[in-house]
């Protein structure tokens, strides 16, 4: 059960002059013995190396969008694959293969297939480990809607228009060559999520899990994940919608002491479990205020804040668009290198 690993991916029916290529993990991804391994988290990707003039890849899933590339460019843009693809024609020489997942599932449907080299073609060791970085957060960290043309969307089109990997996270860790992985899950909170739905089902409770909709399954302390950074950006969905009757907290001020409370809690589980990381706190203009009192409370050499301003909101629904991510990547950055 490691993510960000190299697997080496002995598949059934690979015949001898197609030699199966060794893939490196990005992000969680559940490995058992007992079946392909599967993925719900977002901002998953899987890297390979290749000598050869043709590759086949296979992923699947009845939900997701996946990005093919190879050597950094482009290839195609694959939906709800249920098979693999091959790619051919290219130039006889070394070739990084990856393939992105680009929208936002959360159950563990999505599963690798096949990775081959074409005939005559060599497998190479995949890319090398880099620094790693972990981003937790809810559907800003998600890149829900992001490259949406309109702020009116349909359910259909957050999913379409939902790029995870073109979201501030995954923005910042590859213009710094880091690895990394997006725990984030849209709706969610530190003690609330938007419209106080799922009560107690919360991102901190989800965290520990390898898929967010599988309980069994939880993250292998041994496993070989040890970020640089954690940047959490948890509140909006505390604080975006009046509170009801009938939920835990009185008023206003209740809320937001709870919302203190439960992320100094989370926060402490992350520095005991990941010692070596630095985090970073990012606070939005709704709860700026609450995410500094934290990090008082914290009162941590390894903890740093930033604060965001007002954004465009062009996305979906009125959520960042790819400009605002950029914007929050430029933001995170420095915190980072």
């Amino acid at each position: 059960m490691r993510a960000a690993a190299a697997l080496a991916l002995l598949l059934l029916g690979a015949a001898p002059e197609r030699p199966p290529l060794s893939v490196k993990l990005g992000g969680r991804v559940l490995v058992t013995g007992d079946g392909p391994a599967r993925f719900g988290w977002p901002g998953v990707y899987l890297e390979a190396r290749f000598r050869g003039t043709e590759v086949t890849a296979g992923v699947a899933s009845d939900t997701d969008f996946f990005r093919i590339l190879v050597d950094g460019q482009e290839r195609m843009v694959v939906k709800r694959p249920q098979a693999p693809v091959t790619i051919s024609g290219l130039a006889d020489g070394v070739h990084v293969l990856r393939i992105e997942r680009l929208t936002e599932s959360q159950t563990g449907a999505a599963r690798l297939l096949r990775f081959e080299v074409g005939a005559g073609g060599v497998p190479l060791r995949p890319p090398p480990r880099r620094p790693q970085v972990e981003f937790i957060g809810d559907s800003y960290t998600v890149g829900y809607g992001d490259s949406a043309p309109t702020r009116r969307c349909t359910r259909a089109e957050v999913h379409d228009t939902t790029d995870t990997q073109r979201a501030f996270g995954p923005l910042a860790a590859k213009r710094l060559g880091m690895d990394y992985q997006v725990i984030a899950y849209s709706g969610f909170g530190i003690v609330r999520n938007y419209n106080g739905n799922r009560p107690g089902e919360t991102l901190p409770l989800l965290y520990p899990r390898m898929i967010p909709d599988d309980p069994v399954h939880l993250v292998d302390r041994r496993e070989r994940w040890r970020p640089r950074a954690i940047v959490i950006n948890l509140g909006t969905n505390d604080f975006s919608t009046p509170l009801h009757a009938g939920e835990a907290w009185a008023n206003g001020e209740a809320l937001h002491a709870a919302y203190r409370a439960g992320y100094v809690a989370f926060a402490k589980r992350l520095m005991a479990m990941q010692p070596q990381a630095r985090l970073v706190l990012m606070g939005g203009p709704s709860f700026a205020g609450d995410v500094e009192a934290v990090a008082k409370a914290l009162a941590s050499p390894r903890v740093r804040t930033v604060r965001f301003g007002e954004l465009a909101l062009d996305g979906c629904d009125f959520h960042p668009s790819l400009a605002d991510h950029e914007t929050l990547a430029a933001l995170i950055e420095p915190l980072l290198r």
